[in-house]
């Protein structure tokens, strides 16, 4: 999942359809992504301009027939945080097809989460127990499950949450202000196995609002965790959070050739997004990576490394 960035757009839906869908052949990866985020904030706008919106998410789920895993992933990651209802046959679809990669299907349970509709629990829960189906997307389903209860219950309604700095809608809102609000106790809570997955994710999420240094540090310990899910997010936290601090520990998970691709591809976003100068020349270092979903998040990476670093105000056209 690359960084939210805030577009305004002067094509028409049907350029950014086809400059998403490379419809030339000739679209840049980078520019692909772009198209992706003016098409999001129009998918967004269901509640004043629905007719435009529901085109939005009719043109960014043909996307779905694309070859791109890393693409297709943001898709789905894409739908879920318009909170746009009429994603979720998209999503479901997605979800449903087991030719589509683990990465891909992953992110639109992920994405139904987001959207919070309790009509999605059959189709996760049914996920969640196949005891064919891979870790990555049960663990996925479970956290999604999850995250839809909590939404339609009275406890969201009372929880004294602070307001976070980011617009993203998570896996797990994070803990509540006034429970467990120091840094240890909260990394205590990250690592803790007995515990469910849900509750751990909360401690990230609250780690991650906090924002100093210490929590920082607390959240790179969760990079030695079992599970790939666990640790992708945590590398997509520290591309939120910009803090140079998190640098070493995203550079290493970068490096390491037996990690999950997924957490690998999120590791050098991060990197991208946060832009310090020892970032450039480790990530041009894996512009030729023997994965795929490396390589291209590697490309994406430096055109973020080269946005952070140009003082524009507005994310280049397509």
């Amino acid at each position: 999942m690359t960084e939210e960035i805030e577009v305004e757009s002067t094509y028409t839906l049907e350029q950014l359809r086809d400059a998403l869908c490379n419809k030339s052949g000739e679209v840049k990866l980078a520019n692909r992504f772009r198209a992706l985020f003016y098409l999001k904030s129009i998918g967004s706008e269901f509640k004043t301009d629905p007719e435009r919106a529901h085109k939005a998410i009719q043109y960014i789920g043909e996307c779905f027939a694309d070859d791109s895993e890393l693409l297709k992933h943001e898709v789905a990651y894409v739908l879920g945080q318009t909170k746009n209802h009429e994603a979720i046959p998209v999503l479901n679809n997605v979800l449903d097809d087991l030719d589509q990669q683990c990465m891909v299907r992953h992110e639109a349970a992920e994405a139904l989460g987001a959207i919070g509709n309790l009509e999605s629990l059959p189709i996760l829960e049914k996920y969640h127990k196949d005891p064919k189906e891979s870790v990555p997307i049960k663990e996925t389903c479970e956290l999604a499950i999850d995250r839809i209860k909590w939404s339609n219950s009275q406890q969201s309604k009372t929880e004294k949450l602070e307001t976070s700095l980011y617009e993203s809608i998570d896996p797990a809102p994070p803990m509540p202000t006034g429970v467990n609000d120091k840094v240890e106790k909260l990394k205590e809570t990250l690592n803790d196995k007995s515990k469910p997955l849900f509750e751990r994710y909360r401690a990230m999420f609250r780690l991650r609002d906090i924002g100093t240094d210490e929590a920082v540090m607390a959240l790179t310990s969760g990079f030695d965790d079992d599970s790939a899910l666990f640790k992708h997010e945590i590398a997509y936290i520290f591309g939120q959070m910009c803090n140079p601090v998190s640098v070493p520990a995203l550079i290493d998970v970068l490096g390491r050739t037996t990690e999950e691709p997924m957490v690998r591809h999120e590791a050098a976003e991060a990197l991208g997004s946060i832009a310090t100068d020892e970032v450039l020349p480790v990530l041009k270092g894996y512009l030729n990576d023997k994965d795929q979903v490396v390589k291209e998040s590697a490309i994406v990476a430096l055109d973020m490394y080269d946005y952070e670093t140009s003082g524009d105000v507005e994310y280049a056209g397509i």
